[in-house]
């Protein structure tokens, strides 16, 4: 069973009077519970793929599938269904809202779905206690860490089992300690819960978590190494 589907997917963007590849005939399967790690120079195409397969971005052609369902031929409507009810995000810029709590940012999620206070009461309190942010429910984010925000935001992706959860460049303004411990939930999420991971990044001890390792350049998938067929 794949939580992701990629077929031959290409997108192109405008830069000036020039076209700029993103993507170039990239096919690809994750599989569900799968942890993979994209990796590329800047402009090598990890964050497009990431926003492709997440619906943020639409390809020009090509097939992207998420828990089975064909997502790039969808209309904005159905598209921000899905990434609502199957896929979490965790953005290197927290995107967190400022007015919120922390545990009304994690419920704002499951607000838009329709959940009942006492149940997103219930399950917000359980997920930042998860995370390591207990008793700190009532905290705005300007009264945080990096970290803490960063795993607020963790907590957001995840509180309402999304199929999959993609995150960009999730350690890019954490330092080394604090990184290696937002590395170290992903990983329980992973492997407690089956959580599907693909996290587009940079850092190379981010990488040694993965369990699959790709690597893109100029759009195309250069690299593929799968720890677990080996």
């Amino acid at each position: 069973m794949y939580a992701v589907r990629c077929v031959n997917v290409r997108k192109i963007y405008k830069q000036g009077d020039e076209d700029v590849i993103g993507l170039d005939g990239v096919s690809l399967e994750v599989k569900k519970g799968g942890f993979v790690c994209l990796r590329s120079p800047s402009g090598g195409g990890k964050t497009t793929l990431l926003n492709v397969m997440g619906g943020l971005d639409r390809p020009d052609s090509g097939e992207v599938l998420v828990a089975g369902k064909r997502i790039d031929n969808l209309s904005k409507g159905q598209l921000a269904h899905i990434r609502l009810h199957q896929i979490g995000f965790v953005f290197q810029a927290y995107n967190l809202i400022p007015v919120l709590t922390a545990r009304e940012n994690v419920e704002f999620v499951m607000q838009v779905q329709g959940v009942q206070a006492v149940e997103r009461r219930q399950r917000s309190t359980e997920i930042l206690a998860e995370v390591g942010l207990a008793g700190l429910e009532d905290r705005r984010p300007a009264k945080m860490s990096g970290g803490q925000q960063q795993r607020v935001a963790v907590a957001r992706a995840i509180v309402s089992n999304p199929a999959i959860v993609l995150a960009d460049e999730p350690t890019a303004n954490l330092d080394s300690r604090t990184a290696g411990h937002l590395m170290e939930l992903f990983v329980a999420l992973n492997e407690n819960h089956g959580t599907t991971l693909i996290i587009a990044t940079h850092d190379q001890m981010v990488m040694g978590y993965a369990k699959r390792l790709i690597r893109m350049l100029d759009g195309k998938l250069v690299e593929d190494i799968d720890h677990e067929a080996s």
